[in-house]
């Protein structure tokens, strides 16, 4: 007798042909991963050779063969119709005996293990899934808490009739496997009882921009398939594999999901999707310990496929337990072209009408149709944006179609966000209030290449598109490095060349991201305005001390960017904003002077140690000490801006350490911007106490030409080619390398100038920084420099 069940301890990654990609992954950790402590619920295979002796007992292959003859492969006008007549003979078919009988025997045997009747997943596997470059997510039907063998052996067939679901069907002709035979395994799994806890998906590197060195985790209340389907937006974890490594707090950052589903057992079998509670809504879906296990699996799992992995993990309710419930290969970024990429910069400004989870890097504008369902795909028009709630695989040739995608619910992770990285097309998942924004028909640019958040903006905007070729290229022996203030932006602009950042703004992250002024939150009981009280108390939600709101959420975005191009050097400014900008924090007003020139007021090193902001600067220092000390990225330095003298700049050092910067302790670099005269002539003294220099251009031609920077009619007497401005980069250049200190130049005139490029590598500069846009400008301009 033909033996058509394997148990997940019998099956390897070698059996994709037996069991499909699925299970022949569930049977290759089983074997390989669950005795190094990765749990993997047990289970069987019924194989592919089942299946087969399934169409054959029922004589279905001519039947499947004439009906996919008729199949119209140009416009698919008739897909659903071949499909739907395939399943129904499929589904009329009679269970074979003998197979149904080594089914029931092997569902027997794992209930008798763990005692009762079990509940089981049963999940479709075809032969040809799972592998780079093809996914077929959700292609195929699975179904979750099946209980009792006349139950499982329908959900069998079930599972065998949706081999020709219509997105299948399409996805195969779309990917060139029509032309090979395929068959489908089902795989048995324990159910993990999820529906009491949590779920979710974790991808080994991030997902959007192929950065390896971080595991993204997803997660939800109840069943995963709320993740998977995109009808909720999970919690977000982005953890650092380095970090993991040496055992230090790896979690770089977290986002709070609004998670407003929880999908849970039927009473009368199978699932049903119910309301979250909002205390549920606002808790947090893993401990910080859960996130690190997860992690530490997902590289154990990557390292033993040798290639990024697509996972999904469930918390069982009952035990407590973490489970990894499937793994394939992540198939978006197996075959990318790491040297290539294209740029996306838009060129005017417009009315942002709503935003959510950027997926693919680009610009596009389009008319907007909203679609309730796939039936209504004739409605769609080339060149147009789909605007939808969620997407199942039923979408998928749709989205083909679509100029671009969004959905109102979803995250990174869901459905949409996955095939719409498959395919190369454009997306935002989670745009929340898209639908109260958006009408059908509406003129829209939709924008997911400035990082992690997507916009759509009113009307059709300019763009411009560079393409970039890496390979190959040389790098100067000066160092080019990147001015930086976006965390979003930092895993993407990782690939491009660079030795990393020497100069991180800290102020994007406070007026972005945090929003509060820190003394508002030192002093929170004393601030006379309720409305701003309240504002900040929303901000601040979940957070016993709102002076942790500010040192974890400048911490992760600190953090992110550290670890983005770790281990090279990553110089975070302190603090620069001027009084009336700090005013413009919430809280602020009650906290700054109003200053007649604020540009050369209260600000940079004088603000540090001053009681209207010292508390302020130990929160900024709490926050370095963390990215530092407890999650080990000491590739971080720090800069202190505008410090006027050196005895300032000692008694900023001497404070620091006071908060727990020591300087030199574990590599720890305190460097100072060169923006003042006071700076180039008193450099030998100011190199006593800094370990280096950035020199800021823009402060530094404005103070020493006397020139507003910001004045309109002055524009043509800024210039930091003036004879008087170069003698004093020149003049701070040769003074501190006497010292032995490193010294680097920040700012936009190296990549405009190569004159001015070609003065700086002459005067021996050790690095120079530019904002994104212009650094491989100023890399050719160094280069020919240095020839």
């Amino acid at each position: 007798m033909k033996k058509f069940i394997l148990p997940f301890q019998t099956l390897g990654i070698g059996d994709v042909s037996k069991v499909g990609g699925k299970n022949a992954s569930l049977g290759e950790m089983y074997q390989k991963l669950n005795p190094l402590g990765i749990r993997i619920p047990n289970g069987f295979a019924i194989s592919a050779d089942a299946y087969r002796f399934f169409i054959d007992e029922n004589k279905l292959k001519t039947v499947i063969q004439d009906e996919l003859s008729q199949l119209d492969l140009k416009e698919f006008s008739n897909l659903q119709q071949v499909s739907s007549t395939i399943k129904k003979e499929i589904l009329k078919g009679k269970m074979p005996e003998m197979l149904a009988n080594q089914i029931v025997e092997f569902y027997q045997e794992l209930s008798q293990k763990e005692g009762r009747e079990v509940d089981v997943a049963v999940r479709s596997s075809a032969t040809a899934e799972d592998l780079p470059g093809a996914s077929f997510a959700g292609l195929h039907d699975s179904f979750l808490n099946i209980k009792g063998k006349d139950g499982l052996i329908e959900t069998v067939r079930f599972c065998f009739a949706s081999l020709y679901n219509a997105r299948a069907i399409k996805y195969r002709h779309d990917k060139g496997f029509d032309k090979h035979e395929i068959a489908l395994s089902v795989g048995v799994q324990l159910m993990v009882r999820a529906d009491l806890s949590c779920s979710g998906v974790t991808f080994s590197i991030d997902p959007a921009s192929g950065f390896d060195k971080v595991v993204l985790i997803t997660g939800c209340w109840g069943l995963g398939e709320n993740i998977v389907q995109g009808a909720v937006i999970p919690d977000e974890f982005l953890v650092f594999k380095p970090s993991l490594e040496k055992g230090k707090k790896a979690i770089l950052s977290k986002k709070l999901g609004s998670k407003a589903k929880t999908m849970v057992y039927s009473k009368e079998g199978g699932v049903v999707n119910l309301d979250t509670g909002i205390e549920k809504q606002k808790a947090w879906v893993l401990s910080d310990e859960e996130v690190e296990l997860l992690s530490k699996w997902a590289v154990q799992i990557e390292q033993h496929y040798g290639m990024p992995m697509d996972i999904e993990w469930a918390k069982d309710g009952n035990s407590g337990q973490l489970f990894i419930v499937q793994a394939r290969p992540e198939t978006v970024h197996a075959d990318r072209d790491q040297f290539a990429l294209k740029e996306f910069k838009l060129l005017q400004k417009g009315e942002l009408l709503t935003s959510g989870f950027a997926i693919g890097n680009g610009i596009t504008s389009g008319k907007v149709k909203i679609l309730k369902s796939p039936s209504e795909a004739d409605q769609l028009k080339e060149g147009e944006i789909l605007l939808t709630e969620i997407t199942n695989p039923d979408w998928d040739p749709i989205m083909k179609k679509a100029a671009a995608i969004i959905t109102t619910k979803g995250g990174r992770t869901s459905h949409a966000a996955i095939v719409a990285r498959e395919m190369g097309a454009l997306a935002i998942v989670g745009a929340e209030t898209a639908l109260d924004t958006l009408q059908d028909g509406d003129l829209i640019t939709l924008d997911t290449s400035a990082g992690k958040t997507g916009k759509v903006y009113q009307g059709k905007l300019k763009w411009k598109v560079t393409e970039h070729n890496f390979k190959g290229i040389s790098l100067p022996k000066t160092k080019p490095m990147f001015i930086l203030a976006d965390p979003e932006k930092a895993f993407d602009l990782s690939f491009f060349p660079n030795q990393g950042v020497g100069l991180m703004r800290m102020e994007f992250v406070v007026t972005k991201s945090i929003r509060v002024h820190p003394m508002a939150l030192v002093h929170f009981d004393q601030l006379e305005d309720k409305e701003e009280k309240e504002q900040i108390e929303r901000l601040c939600w979940g957070y016993s001390d709102k002076r942790e709101y500010f040192i974890d959420s400048l911490s992760q975005a600190v953090a992110t960017i550290a670890a983005a191009f770790y281990p090279k050097d990553v110089i975070l400014r302190m603090s620069d904003f001027k009084t009336n900008e700090y005013a413009n924090l919430l809280g602020g007003r009650q906290f700054e002077p109003e200053e007649e020139n604020p540009m050369l007021g209260f600000r940079g090193a004088s603000r540090y140690g001053h009681e209207r902001y010292r508390e302020g600067f130990r929160l900024e220092c709490m926050a370095v000490k963390r990215v530092r000390e407890d999650m080990g990225l000491e590739n971080l330095k720090v800069m202190i801006p505008f410090c006027r003298t050196p005895e300032e700049g000692k008694q900023v050092v001497k404070l620091m350490q006071e908060f727990g910067l020591k300087q030199g302790e574990k590599g720890l670099e305190i460097y100072v911007m060169a923006e003042i005269p006071s700076n180039v002539i008193l450099a030998e003294e100011f190199a006593a106490v800094f370990d280096g220099f950035s020199i800021g251009s823009n402060d530094l031609t404005q103070l020493t030409l006397g020139v507003d920077r910001d004045s309109e009619i002055l524009t043509e007497l800024f210039d930091e080619n003036n004879p008087a401005v170069k003698w004093m980069i020149s003049e701070v250049i040769r003074k501190v390398k006497a010292k032995g200190k490193k010294i680097g130049l920040c700012g936009q005139a190296p990549s405009d100038k190569s004159d001015f490029a070609a003065f700086l590598i002459d005067q021996g500069i050790d690095s120079i920084s530019f904002n994104p846009d212009a650094l491989l400008k100023g890399i050719e301009n160094m280069v020919n420099a240095e020839k």
